[in-house]
Parts: C-alpha cells; structure tokens; sequence
C-alpha cells in the first residue's frame, strides 16, 4: 500500500471537521497517524484520548544581533519584507514575533553582526491511541507565527502509510501549509446559508492549489440541499453524508466518537478512505 495523506478541511470552524478527521483515523484503524495541524486550538486529543504522550518544545530561528560588530549598513532591513529588522536613527531593532525565519538577514549582513538565534514556537505532542498514532501542535499563547509549527508536525509523520491531516479552519496561510505535500482534500461542510459560503471559498483555495478533492456534508437533514445543488453543478463528489440526531450531539458533547454511536458508519467512513484512494491512485476520475 503506497504512502498517501489526506487533508480535512473546511471554509470556517464549527462544520465538524476534527470529527470527521478523528472518525476517518479511527475507521481506517492500524496504520494510521492523524496530525492535529488546528495548532492555535487542538482537539483530537479529546476524542482518541491517547497514551504515553511526549512533548517537545519546538523553536524557529530569529536573528540575534552583535551591536559591537554592527556597521548599521542597513542591508538586514532593506531585505526583511516583513519589518522584523530595522534600522531606525542609527540603531539596529529586531522584533523576533514579526519573523518569518528566512535567515536572509544572517546571509546579507557583510560583518557578521547577525546570527542565528531561538525562539519558541509552541510544542509538538505525540501519543498512541490504540492502533493509531496521534501528532499534535500546540502553538505558545500569544504566539501568530503557526505555519512553521505545521510543518514540523508533518515532519514528524514523514514515512508514515497512511497519513491524514486535521488542518486549521478557513483559506488562509496555516491552511495551505496543512495542505502542502497532501494527495486528496476532504472539505466538510453543512446545509446553511454560511457553510455554502465558505465551502466555495474553501473550493476556489483547492482549485487554485490543483488538488483533488471531495466534499464531506455534516448534519447533512438539519438544512437545506443548496449544497448537494452546489456540488452538483460543479461537479464535485459528495464522498459521505453525515445525518444529524440527538445521538450523535450527545456522543459528541461527551468526548465520543461517531463511529461509535453509530456503528454502520465505521464502513461508510472506510469506504470513503478507498474512494479517495481510487482518485489519488488515478483508477477513477
């Protein structure tokens, strides 16, 4: 079985997206590693309830300056895009949270006055939940740099079979960083008014990238069919439809999985795994 990675994604939080992503792992079973990439609010955690969890701080580089070498040329400055050096009246200021960690500033300085320094970012958490492995980040309070802290989780899950990635919510740039590398995007989303708003945003963002993908619909009677109508005339696969009941909500209020309050959808979800696999492996459109 080649290695794949499949991304769940969504337009905007609140459309059951870490439940799909949890209840894909746990369908799937043996051989799974769900990444938890919502690093600014994680919550796998809560419903596979893992074992024996390691934390690991995890750092970005930032400059360090040397004022006693520092000619003030002003060379750092005029290449940061993001103002995270800069000279002001003959002095040199870093602001480490403004830093992309490109190290461009260390490679133009002619004197040597900059050099590599850390800061953390937030922690990486890895714990066994049965058959599946779960990897999680977890950004510092205060902290708005996430997309190197998603991109060391997937690191840690490099030569794992089957990897699926729970991203952040929205379009923005956490969101294509969870998505990067990934052969197959899930988007979730419900029958409102709202979840057909964002879910176009969500598709056009797909589109852009050049991904296959399918679309996931959440308390799937609890609305209208705009997005089965939608999807239709775009001509998007609707992979599972998830109802909604009073059963589910409590199971989920509890910490539960899906699968588990309704057992037939243990298959469903499987099935859908071996759809994206025909799609990704090039045996279906």
């Amino acid at each position: 079985m080649n290695a794949m990675m499949i991304t769940v994604a969504s337009g905007k939080g609140g459309t059951g997206k870490t439940t799909v992503a949890t209840n894909l792992a746990v369908a799937v079973g043996e051989g799974a590693t769900l990444l938890d990439c919502d690093v600014e609010e994680p919550n796998a955690h809560l419903f596979l309830k893992p074992d024996s969890v390691t934390k690991t701080p995890v750092t970005t580089m930032v400059p360090v300056v040397d004022p006693d070498v520092c000619v003030q040329c002003g060379a750092c400055s005029e290449l940061c895009q993001f103002s995270a050096i800069t000279l002001v009246a003959g002095e040199l200021y870093t602001f480490p949270r403004m830093c992309h960690s490109c190290g461009g500033c260390v490679m133009v300085c002619p004197t040597g006055a900059l050099s590599e320094g850390t800061r953390e970012l937030g922690e990486l958490e890895t714990g066994q939940c049965n058959e599946i492995e779960l990897i999680s980040g977890r950004l510092k309070v205060g902290e708005a740099m996430s997309p190197p802290l998603i991109e060391r989780v997937k690191e840690a899950a490099e030569d794992r079979e089957l990897v699926i990635v729970d991203a952040p919510p929205g379009t923005s740039c956490p969101v294509i960083s969870a998505m990067s590398g990934t052969q197959y995007v899930v988007l979730v989303t419900e029958p409102t008014p709202f979840g057909l708003h964002d879910l176009k945003l969500a598709v056009e963002a797909v589109r852009v990238l050049g991904m296959p993908f399918g679309i996931v619909i959440n308390r799937a009677d609890a609305g209208d069919d705009r997005v089965v109508r939608y999807a239709r005339e775009e001509g998007i696969e609707i992979l599972l439809s998830i109802p909604y009941s009073r059963k589910v909500a409590e199971y989920y209020a509890r910490g539960r999985l899906l699968v588990e309050a309704m057992p037939e959808m243990a298959e469903a979800f499987a099935g859908m795994v071996d759809k994206i696999r025909s799609v990704a492996e090039g045996r279906r459109p």
